[in-house]
């Protein structure tokens, strides 16, 4: 399926991300050792999130439980067509930028410009502000790119 190889370059693309295959098929995407999320080769997305936004992105009709553990933090997009992948490539960015910002150099500058970028509510905005790290970790050297 064309749209799972295109969802998965522009994520492997990412700062900080390494891809493995998955345990039921498709790729997984690392960062460091946590999983952002994985795309299966039929092209169900799954993308564990904490469970505010995961009961926020429900409410709102972003995503689906997760089709395997409905009770968890885990959601379900499935790409059915090229319009599709906007929408998966956001989630994948909303996961992946809880990892993003306890690694960079100015969180909060990282933090407003992924909103933006993301065009995040307010709604959204408030759920992921807790990720913002009050001190910035020394060991990094830059921001990471887009």
């Amino acid at each position: 399926m064309k749209h799972v190889k295109t969802l998965e370059g522009i994520v492997s693309g990412w700062a900080r991300i390494s891809v493995h295959p998955h345990r039921f098929g498709g790729h997984e995407f690392l960062f460091g050792a946590a999983e952002v999320g994985h795309i299966h080769t039929n092209g169900i997305v799954d993308i564990p999130f904490t469970r505010p936004v995961h009961d926020v992105l429900l409410a709102e009709g972003l995503a689906e439980k997760h089709w395997w553990v409905p009770n968890s933090g885990w959601i379900t997009f499935r790409i059915r067509s090229e319009q599709d992948i906007a929408h998966a490539q956001w989630l994948m960015r909303l996961s992946y930028l809880r990892y993003a910002l306890k690694e960079a150099t100015d969180p909060r500058r990282l933090f407003e410009q992924e909103s933006e970028e993301l065009r995040l509510s307010p709604r959204f905005k408030s759920l992921l502000e807790p990720f913002v790290p009050k001190n910035t970790p020394a060991a990094s050297a830059q921001p990471l790119p887009a």
